[in-house]
């Protein structure tokens, strides 16, 4: 039998505001619980919320970068359910007028290059969060309620786990790049769930919708979806049938555990919010929002293969981080071997860097630099530059200090090269006959042996062609 999977996502992404959608309490993660709260976001009467003017500019931003149309006329709805983490009993929201439609992310999927589409970006506000205690007690910290938000909610155009995870990674980059998010899913800000399904191709038969929650990293995301594939073709194949389910990811055993009957529509009972009017976006405002926009990571990879002349895989790693695309940029004004650079961050720097968002560094640029031009230059060779970039690492030390204080210089001197050759080759006849003998391993043991009698100093090209003199 052919199947066919169906993938939606449904995004949350905290807004890196200063403070809250509808009030002036401080938006910042953690802090001690419940302090960080106000009348308005606590629900209490008489609070009147307002709408923060700088959330509308980050959901017009994550638009413009998503290709959205952006509706010029948008309204808030109040989406109505019970839950301790939800002090109003409802949820400001926008329903069926949001903000944003009609946009796409593309990625490279599973048969090529791949438009997955966007169905709508709203805007809305967080919940509280639930803290559950070993004593089985549930204790809530409201200082998240209020907080703003915005959907996105993905079309049901991803095939596989992998295509998931490479439409979130992508995402991920470009609001990263905005400056409008910080995108982790450890501390929240950015919350998926999933909604997967599988067809018959051949009978048409499919399998009823199942939301998938509780994913905490985009691996996470692609192995319950391939989990949910697996049980979904079951169900076909047995003729079991299963009504549209919530279930969450189980990180210890890697499987989904049932959760929940599906909530529907009706079952919010979706009214407009009377106490905040219709959303106007004006033209001007637009603009003024374009006129913020960064360069975005597409773009800038691109540029990257151009300017820099960079292979296509180099150029999407240098950008997928906003922080390494500007050490890579501030390396290559003072250093033009791009591909050299490019090489040592790649191999070097980014296996000792635990958070390649964040990127950060015991040294800056221009030290990297210095030791880059010290490697080019043949004072010291491509391993003992590694291994002072180690100590770099290890002590902060400029590479300069770190090759005086060691003795490192490589030698270059063929006076002293060639007494070192001299020396080893009397050590060794039976090498230099094996070499006469049409061994070609014979060289790279007396080669080795130099720079062993060196220390690694020996500039190794000069070592190479002294011993070949030697042996003719």
């Amino acid at each position: 039998m052919a199947y066919k999977t169906i993938v939606g996502l449904e995004i949350h992404v905290e807004l890196s505001t200063k403070t809250k959608a509808f009030c002036s309490c401080k938006n910042e993660f953690g802090g001690e619980p419940n302090t960080r709260v106000c009348p308005v976001c606590l629900g209490l009467p008489g609070g009147l919320p307002v709408l923060n003017e700088e959330v509308v500019n980050y959901t017009l931003m994550a638009a413009l970068a998503l290709n959205c149309q952006i509706q010029k006329l948008s309204k808030f709805d109040r989406k109505n359910y019970f839950y301790p983490d939800l002090t109003k009993g409802y949820q400001i929201t926008q329903d069926d007028m949001p903000i944003c439609t009609e946009g796409y992310i593309e990625i490279d999927g599973d048969l090529g290059a791949k438009r997955v589409g966007i169905y709508k970006i709203q805007i809305e506000e967080d919940t509280a969060k639930s803290l559950h205690t070993e004593n089985n007690e549930t204790l809530m910290d409201y200082n998240r309620c209020g907080v703003p938000l915005i959907e996105i909610v993905s079309k049901p155009d991803m095939s596989s786990g992998r295509e998931a995870r490479l439409f979130l990674e992508n995402l991920k980059s470009t609001l990263t790049y905005l400056g409008i998010s910080d995108c982790k899913m450890e501390e929240g800000s950015l919350r998926c769930d999933v909604n997967v399904n599988v067809v018959d191709e051949e009978s048409g038969k499919k399998t009823a919708v199942t939301e998938v929650k509780n994913l905490n990293s985009f691996r996470g995301v692609e192995k319950a979806i391939d989990y949910e594939v697996k049980r979904h073709i079951e169900l076909l194949e047995t003729g079991e049938k299963e009504i549209r389910t919530t279930r969450r990811w189980d990180d210890v055993n890697n499987e989904t555990v049932l959760m929940r009957v599906k909530y529907t529509v009706a079952d919010y009972r979706f009214a407009p919010e009377g106490d905040l009017p219709q959303l106007l976006v004006e033209d001007s405002r637009i603009e003024e929002v374009k006129k913020r926009m960064p360069e975005l990571p597409l773009d800038k990879e691109k540029r990257f293969i151009e300017e820099y002349n960079l292979p296509e895989y180099d150029a999407k790693v240098l950008t997928s981080s906003k922080e390494l695309s500007v050490f890579y940029e501030d390396a290559a004004k003072n250093f033009n071997d791009y591909n050299l650079i490019s090489n040592w961050i790649m191999t070097e720097l980014l296996r000792r860097v635990e958070d390649v968002e964040k990127f950060e560094l015991p040294f800056k640029s221009d030290d990297f630099i210095d030791l880059l031009k010290a490697v080019k230059s043949g004072e010291i060779n491509n391993n003992v530059g590694k291994k002072v970039l180690r100590e770099m690492f290890e002590t902060s030390k400029k590479p300069r200090d770190i090759i005086e204080e060691k003795g490192l210089a490589q030698i270059s001197d063929s006076s002293k090269i060639e007494e070192i050759v001299k020396e080893i080759l009397e050590k060794n006849p039976q090498s230099i006959e094996d070499y006469r003998a049409g061994k070609d391993r014979a060289l790279g043991f007396l080669v080795g042996q130099v720079m062993k009698a060196s220390r690694g100093k020996a500039n190794p090209q000069m070592v190479n062609k002294l011993i070949l003199e030697k042996l003719k």
